[in-house]
């Protein structure tokens, strides 16, 4: 566990932290990306982290990749690569710096450090776990090989390097449905999201899909009479789902698709009022991207994504701590999981 009383007095002994209106003005054109929900006032408090990254990644020669559930002070002030899964385990087979600072939770790193075996990749709290890549294991995997003997797994990218080393290939939220649709096999196995096997299962009805009884504990928790009481209350609003979330829950939704699916449908569709249900940040971080669209709640907050804070990020930088390994016996068949999907994505897209 990191010890934050001294991580602060290091850091304050190095950098200028002190909130700065002064620097929050000087600043604005980041503060602008991010003006409708964060006061002046706070990103004064911000400010100064942000600008200690940024001078910090110019000089380790290193990249910020941050998940769509980020703050909105990670999102918009220090990432050079933001997206869902799918997007960022793209990006991390391109990139050039020496050092990748993940800003996500741990199975993010390890994916990035799978591709990119040769780089550091930092990861700012080690403790930034997933519930899903804690439900299942490699032994997890051989029971369900076991009782569906030929089937392929295609395991959800939330997981560990040992479980994407015991699979066929990954899958994201974004291309489940392609990836599983592609398998020859009439039965699919999917781990560990049984919420999202389910929903894709809607999606492929001539494929029998199988699957390990994991669940996201942000997803998981909406109700499809939460969707309704929320219809009630405010009449005409359009309310789109992740697909983690529970078939009932997506089938109350008017819209179903990964964090980029979401962001794109929100773009293109310019609802007057909207309901993401998903993690908070995500309508905090594409809100002033569309200011004519009035974000509602409910949502609920991921206490994993929250562990990345600037201060973790600028210490992780500072000292090079935090650096995550994957034994190349392992790395080596979860990196060919993660390049089938990567590969399959592509030619299924051109």
């Amino acid at each position: 566990m990191l010890d934050l009383t001294d991580i602060r007095g290091t850091l304050r002994a190095h950098y200028d932290l002190e909130p700065s209106l002064a620097l929050a003005e000087a600043m604005s054109d980041i503060h602008a990306r991010m003006g409708r929900v964060m006061p002046m006032v706070d990103w004064a408090i911000h400010a100064p982290y942000v600008r200690a990254i940024n001078e910090l990644k110019r000089q380790r020669n290193a990249v910020v990749l941050a998940h769509n559930y980020m703050t909105p002070q990670i999102y918009h002030g220090i990432s050079d690569v933001v997206g869902d899964s799918l997007h960022l385990a793209i990006k991390a087979t391109e990139v050039e710096a020496d050092v990748i600072v993940q800003c996500g939770v741990h199975f993010m790193a390890e994916t990035s450090k799978i591709l990119n075996p040769q780089k550091t990749v930092l990861m700012p709290d080690m403790e930034a776990g997933c519930s899903l890549a804690e439900s299942i294991t490699a032994e997890g995997i051989a029971q369900m090989r076991a009782r569906y003997p030929g089937a392929p797994v295609v395991s959800y990218v939330n997981t560990t390097a040992e479980v994407k080393a015991a699979s066929d290939i990954c899958c994201t939220s974004a291309n489940a449905v392609q990836i599983v649709s592609a398998m020859e096999s009439d039965t699919v196995i999917m781990t560990p999201d049984k919420w999202l096997a389910q929903n894709v299962a809607l999606k492929v009805p001539h494929k029998r899909v199988v699957w390990w009884d994991g669940a996201c504990i942000v997803h998981e928790q909406f109700t499809a009479q939460d969707l309704r009481d929320f219809r009630d209350w405010n009449p005409g609003l359009k309310i789109i789902a992740h697909p983690e979330c529970p078939p009932e829950v997506v089938a109350e939704a008017d819209y179903a698709g990964s964090t980029a699916n979401i962001q794109d449908w929100v773009t293109a569709e310019q609802p007057k009022q909207v309901m993401l249900v998903t993690e908070c940040s995500m309508a905090s971080n594409i809100s002033d991207a569309n200011p004519e669209v009035e974000f509602l709640g409910p949502c609920n907050m991921c206490p994993y994504m929250q562990k990345i804070t600037l201060e973790k990020v600028l210490w992780s930088l500072h000292s090079m701590t935090g650096v995550v390994e994957v034994n190349p016996g392992v790395a080596e068949p979860a990196r060919r999981a993660v390049q089938r999907m990567i590969d399959l994505s592509r030619r299924l897209a051109g």
